[in-house]
């Protein structure tokens, strides 16, 4: 029981439920944009007031392609709120951020790092070598290709 009480009360999902609820709402919201302006915009455009009316018949079946088409319509409106509102302002930032880094100080070598340095200083000052030289004579030179 503890282990589904630590699961529950994880960040990441109390994040997720609190993200479904909100999506919730606004595709109530969403909704409401699509029935009460979107489809009378477009049926004054193309003459239908409803699309939830256009259905077509099959043998007897009836197929209600109305609907579809205002789910469509409703899943575009999402997707181009989602992206104009959320995932290019997001872009944006992250390429200012990455810029702002790249021009930037470098950042802080990690403490590995620093460790490797300093061996690998020691071990040059054990054979009586410099870094600057170990680097240019442990510079490789590229292969030539005789096929040529």
């Amino acid at each position: 029981m503890k282990e589904f009480r630590d699961f529950i009360l994880r960040g990441n999902v109390v994040d997720l439920a609190v993200a479904v609820v909100i999506g919730a709402a606004f595709k109530g919201v969403v909704d409401a944009l699509v029935a009460n302006l979107i489809t009378p915009l477009i049926a004054a455009i193309g003459g239908a007031p409803d699309f939830s009316a256009i259905t077509f018949t099959i043998r007897g079946s009836q197929f209600g392609i109305g609907n579809f088409i205002n789910t469509v319509i409703s899943f575009l409106i999402i997707a181009a709120v989602i992206f104009f509102l959320i995932v290019k302002p997001m872009n944006l930032m992250m390429t200012r951020a990455s810029r702002k880094t790249a021009t930037g100080a470098s950042p802080a070598p990690m403490k590995e790092e620093v460790l490797l340095t300093e061996i690998r200083d020691a071990l040059l000052a054990q054979n009586g070598t410099t870094a600057a030289t170990a680097a240019i004579t442990a510079t490789p030179t590229p292969p030539t290709n005789p096929a040529r």
